[in-house]
């Protein structure tokens, strides 16, 4: 990897030192102070558009949290620079929604891999190159899980560009196209659906560090509540202290 940079990154307006190797990527910026109350000694770091970042420390270990906004334009962006400040580990924290019927609202989505249904990745690599996460970062989110006893599975996300695509597809014009599409994601055993993991992961690919992704999956109509999305941020943390103890103890890199 090249040497740091010593500016201040353009768009997430943080500098080397200021972040750790490991990074908690949320979409809303109004979840990054509720994640970094979950470290030791929590301090906003900067706040730019929809980039908000605190850093903490767990287990001595200086960890951060960066908001991305929605979409993959602006989450391929916030994993670039912070890679630039020196961060090599990260970890997808979102909401879903989820595509296989037996889904309980609240169940945890462990993605293994992620359908590149949009188009920032194409930008990176042609299509046919697989988006998936991180095998090191997929353990680390399974034993966190059993940890914290939440309720998950493990599987492949679709990442889209189109929110009202998946939630209002009938009013469409390529209304057919999309349901199509969503029942081939079903039958192909796709467990959720939603807008920044394909383009983090092949970004991570390219640049050669580790991400991943657990999302909170939601059945059409309902809605996120505060149990269990605390459930959500506990397990992304634990799985961050496990990452800890995997590399301090000599886990296999990369």
């Amino acid at each position: 990897m090249s040497a740091l940079p010593t500016d201040r990154q353009h768009h997430i307006q943080v500098a080397p030192g200021e972040v750790g190797r490991y990074v908690l990527l949320p979409g809303d910026p109004g979840r990054s102070e509720p994640i970094a109350r979950l470290f030791d000694e929590p301090r906003l770091v900067a706040r730019n558009r929809e980039y908000e970042t605190w850093s903490g420390y767990l287990d001595g270990e200086l960890v951060s949290v960066t908001s991305t906004g929605i979409g993959c334009p602006s989450a391929a962006i916030a994993l670039e620079e912070l890679v630039k400040v020196g961060a090599d580990t990260f970890i997808r924290v979102g909401t879903s929604g989820a595509i296989q019927t037996d889904t309980e609202t609240g169940e945890l989505a462990i993605v293994t891999a992620a359908i590149r249904d949009e188009g920032t990745s194409s930008h990176y690599l042609p299509m046919e190159f697989p988006a998936v996460a991180h095998p090191l970062v997929v353990d680390a989110l399974l034993r966190a899980a059993r940890t914290t006893g939440a309720r998950s599975r493990a599987g492949v996300s679709q990442s889209k560009d189109s929110f009202y695509g998946e939630v209002e597809p009938e009013r469409m014009p390529l209304a057919r196209d999309l349901a199509d599409r969503w029942h081939a994601w079903r039958a192909g055993g796709a467990i959720c659906s939603e807008m920044e993991a394909s383009a983090l992961f092949i970004v991570a690919s390219i640049l050669r560090v580790r991400a991943g992704g657990v999302m909170q999956m939601h059945m059409e109509g309902t809605t996120d509540h505060d149990p269990q999305r605390t459930l959500l941020l506990s397990t992304a943390v634990e799985a961050l202290r496990e990452l800890i103890r995997a590399d301090r103890e000599g886990g296999v890199w990369p």
